[in-house]
């Protein structure tokens, strides 16, 4: 974290002015300082962590399965991405894979949790430069996902609905109709969306080439997903390096020519008229079978059994009191999170709690650059490139 006191010059012409760490445009707790010279920005010092709460030392003291909840508190617009990147980490480190139908129903949650987070980052986007009709189009649809959520997992925010070796519950065929209601409506929201915004010549002029970004810049800031695939690179990790049998399904990965805020705005809006494609696939080939792993030293044992026998009852209190224990060892895993690469690293010692948990955020290097993305625009374009970069502080600080 930079010295903010140290790099600012008090005795010159410019003016200091401060965005946050509690506005409204900030997107959560971030800090930003702005040098003006007139109305135009020459130079800018974020200053991130007030939203740190330690949660990789907090995974140190709690089992494999019990550092799930902590995952939701990441990036909370689409928590439930984050349950199945931990998980899939952790079933790396065990050499375990989960049932096919739990599988499927991982890549439905992820890209309901896909498309509820564009719809944040657009809607309110467009809030901050000033298309507030725009907004309330599509987020009611984020309403709905939310209710198909509430009854996936039980919760609408914080979901920890993945279970190492599966997910926690199955659907019903109500919910299985609420989703392709959701299906059925929400392109002709997209539709909606986009002639609202996409032509309309005050949101193309505060959005064409502000914030522009250079792919060169992006790699070497270490950018991924929608911002990195609008500076121009085709890279997506579902495609690239496929997990939950996302080889499977037919989809394209859009990408944008100059990286700025409107591409930034039209990769998310393909995207998320891709994400209803690959759930159109999914929810018409869920598989039969168990929705966990059949491992009653991973995952808890049928109610049944636990009540009926012995050995449930004991496998049931072990796996609740002492968790289950992976070999010693390290890995990495990624997943094309909404925002980018979210990647776990895990080391064990072979006890049944983590040595060591890192968690790699995608919002972190994005907003690094920040400071050079902003340079040479006014204070209202800041707003608009802040926004387009989609920063949640949850994961940003962790």
């Amino acid at each position: 974290m930079t010295d903010i006191k140290k790099e600012i010059d008090i005795k010159t012409d410019r003016m200091i002015v401060n965005m946050g760490p509690s506005h409204p445009v900030t997107h959560g707790t971030l800090h930003i300082v702005l040098e003006l010279e007139g109305e135009t920005i020459a130079a800018s010092h974020t200053n991130i962590g007030y939203l740190h709460r330690g949660v990789e030392k907090l995974g140190e003291y709690r089992t494999y399965q019990k550092f799930i909840p902590f995952t939701d508190r990441l990036n909370y617009t689409s928590s439930i991405n984050n349950n199945v990147g931990y998980t899939l980490a952790v079933e790396k480190l065990l050499g375990i894979q989960s049932p096919p139908r739990a599988q499927v129903l991982e890549v439905i949650a992820c890209e309901l949790g896909r498309i509820a987070d564009h719809i944040v980052c657009v809607g309110i986007n467009a809030v901050d430069i000033g298309a507030f009709t725009a907004f309330l189009y599509i987020f009611k649809y984020r309403e709905l996902i939310y209710d198909i959520f509430s009854r996936m997992t039980g919760a609408r925010l914080t979901t920890s609905y993945t279970r190492i070796g599966g997910v926690s519950r199955d659907l019903d065929d109500e919910t299985i109709q609420l989703i392709r209601k959701f299906l059925r409506e929400f392109p002709s929201a997209i539709d909606e969306l986009e002639a609202l915004l996409t032509k309309n010549r005050i949101f193309y002029d505060r959005a064409r080439g502000i914030g522009e970004f250079s792919l060169d810049d992006a790699i070497q800031y270490g950018y991924t997903g929608p911002c990195l695939r609008a500076a121009g690179l085709e890279w997506d990790l579902r495609k690239k390096m496929p997990y939950l049998g996302y080889e499977n399904y037919e989809f394209e990965v859009p990408t944008g020519t100059r990286g700025d805020v409107y591409d930034r705005y039209l990769v998310r809006v393909e995207e998320m008229r891709q994400s209803v494609h690959i759930l159109e696939q999914a929810i018409e080939n869920i598989p039969e079978g168990p929705i966990i792993i059949q491992d009653s030293t991973i995952a808890l044992p049928p109610k049944e059994d636990v009540y009926n026998t012995i050995e449930g009852l004991i496998s049931h209190m072990k796996l609740v009191m002492e968790g289950a224990k992976a070999p010693a060892g390290e890995i990495y895993c990624a997943t094309e999170a909404a925002n980018g690469e979210l990647g776990f690293y895990i080391v064990s010692d072979g006890g049944n709690m983590p040595y060591r948990i890192r968690v790699r955020p995608p919002c972190f290097p994005i907003f690094s650059s920040f400071d050079e993305q902003v340079q040479g625009y006014m204070v209202a374009d800041a707003v608009a490139i802040l926004g387009s970069l989609n920063i949640i502080a949850g994961e940003l600080d962790r």
